[in-house]
C-alpha cells in the first residue's frame, strides 16, 4: 500500500514541479531587468544544494548500493551538461520575450520524442518503429505548430505599448526552444547510462548531475560576465525567483528518482508527467502572468494535441530487440560404460 501511494505522489510532485518551473523562472529573469546570466546562475546554485550537497551528506552519512565508476561519472556529467543548457534555453526563450504559456508546453510536447529516437538509437530498434509511434510524431508537430501560430500575446511592461513579436523574435524564441527539446531530450538516456554503469546508484548520478550544472550554470557565467553585456541586475526578489526555479526542477528531477525507486515503470510514469506538467504550466501561466489577449480555442487544442502527442511517443515507442536466446547445450554421449545390472 505504502509503494502504491508514493508512486503516484511522486509523480504528482514532478509534475506540479516542472508545470510550474517556467512561470517561476519567468518572474526571476523579470525581476532581474531580463537578465540572461544571473538567473541561471541561480538555477545552478539551486541544483548544487540539492544535488550535490543533500546526496553528498547522505552518501557519507549512511551510503547507497552501487559503486563510482568513470565511465558512469562521465555520462552522468555529460547529463547534467545537458540539462544546465536545457535551462540555459528557456532562460532565453523567456528574455527574448517567450511566454511560459507555450515555451513550457512545447518544450514537454518536443523532449519526449527526442527522448525516444535517442534511446532507439542506443538500443538500435528503428526497424521496429510502428504506425502510431509516427503518428504521435506527427501529432506533436501538428500542436506545435498550432500553439506556435496561435500563441496569445503577453502583456506589455508597465507604461509601455504592446509590441508585437518581430520574425526575428520568434526565430530566437524557436531556436531557444530547439535547444532546451534537444538537451532535455537526451538528458534521460544519458544519466541512464551513467546510473548503469555505477551498478544502479541513484546519488551517485544526481551528485554528478549537480556538479555539472555548478560548472555550467555558476562557474562559466560568473567567468564570462566581465566579456559579455548582460542586460539586468542582482535584485532579491529576482535571486528568490530564480532560486525557487532551480530548486523546483531540482525536487522535479528527485520525484522521477522516488518513483522509479518505489517501484514505477517508465511506461506510465513518463507520459503522466509530461502529460501533467504542460497542463499545470498553462493554468499557472494563466492564473499569475495572464495573457494580453483572450486564449484562443485553437491554441488550446494546440496544447491538447502537444500532449497526446507525446504520450502517445512514450506508449508506442519501439522497444529494443530482444537478446538472442541462449544456444541449446550439444548433449552429450551416451557413456561407454554399461549400466548397472538390475538386481
Amino acid at each position: 500500500m505504502k509503494g502504491l501511494l508514493a508512486v503516484p505522489l511522486s509523480i504528482l510532485t514532478t509534475a506540479l514541479c516542472w508545470g510550474v518551473y517556467g512561470v517561476v523562472l519567468n518572474f526571476g529573469a523579470k525581476e532581474m531587468q531580463n537578465s540572461r546570466l544571473l538567473p541561471f546562475i541561480c538555477v545552478g546554485l539551486a541544483y548544487f544544494a540539492i544535488a550535490v550537497v543533500a546526496p553528498g551528506l547522505w552518501l557519507r552519512q549512511y551510503g547507497e548500493q552501487g559503486a563510482w565508476s568513470a565511465t558512469g561519472a562521465i555520462w552522468s556529467f555529460v547529463a547534467g551538461a545537458a540539462g544546465a543548457l536545457g535551462a540555459l534555453g528557456i532562460i532565453l526563450a523567456l528574455t527574448f520575450r517567450g511566454n511560459p504559456i507555450y515555451v513550457m508546453p512545447l518544450v514537454f510536447g518536443g523532449a519526449p520524442v527526442v527522448n525516444t529516437i535517442t534511446t532507439m538509437a542506443l538500443g538500435k530498434s528503428f526497424k521496429n518503429v510502428n504506425p502510431v509511434f509516427l503518428a504521435g510524431i506527427i501529432l506533436v508537430i501538428a500542436g506545435a505548430a498550432m500553439v506556435l501560430v496561435f500563441r496569445p500575446a503577453s502583456h506589455a511592461p508597465t507604461g509601455a505599448a504592446a509590441v508585437p513579436l518581430a520574425y526575428a523574435d520568434v526565430a530566437r524564441i524557436v531556436g531557444s526552444i530547439a535547444l532546451t527539446v534537444i538537451c532535455w531530450g537526451v538528458y534521460g538516456p544519458t544519466l541512464h547510462k551513467g546510473q548503469m554503469a555505477m551498478k544502479g546508484s541513484r546519488l551517485r548520478p544526481l551528485l554528478c548531475v549537480g556538479l555539472a550544472y555548478f560548472a555550467i550554470a555558476v562557474a562559466l557565467p560568473f567567468a564570462i560576465m566581465p566579456l559579455v553585456d548582460d542586460p539586468g541586475a542582482w535584485t532579491t526578489k529576482g535571486t528568490l525567483w530564480s532560486l525557487a526555479g532551480g530548486a523546483a526542477g531540482a525536487v522535479g528531477a528527485i520525484g522521477i528518482i522516488l518513483a522509479f525507486n518505489f517501484g514505477g515503470k517508465p511506461i506510465y510514469v513518463m507520459p503522466l508527467v509530461f502529460g501533467g506538467a504542460p497542463v499545470i504550466n498553462t493554468f499557472a501561466s494563466m492564473a499569475f502572468s495572464p495573457p494580453a489577449d483572450s486564449v484562443s480555442p485553437l491554441f488550446l487544442a494546440g496544447l491538447v494535441i502537444v500532449v497526446i502527442g507525446a504520450i502517445t511517443v512514450l506508449v508506442f515507442a519501439p522497444k529494443s530487440a530482444p537478446h538472442p536466446a541462449p544456444t541449446a547445450a550439444v548433449p552429450k554421449p551416451p557413456s561407454a560404460t554399461p549400466a548397472p545390472a538390475q538386481t
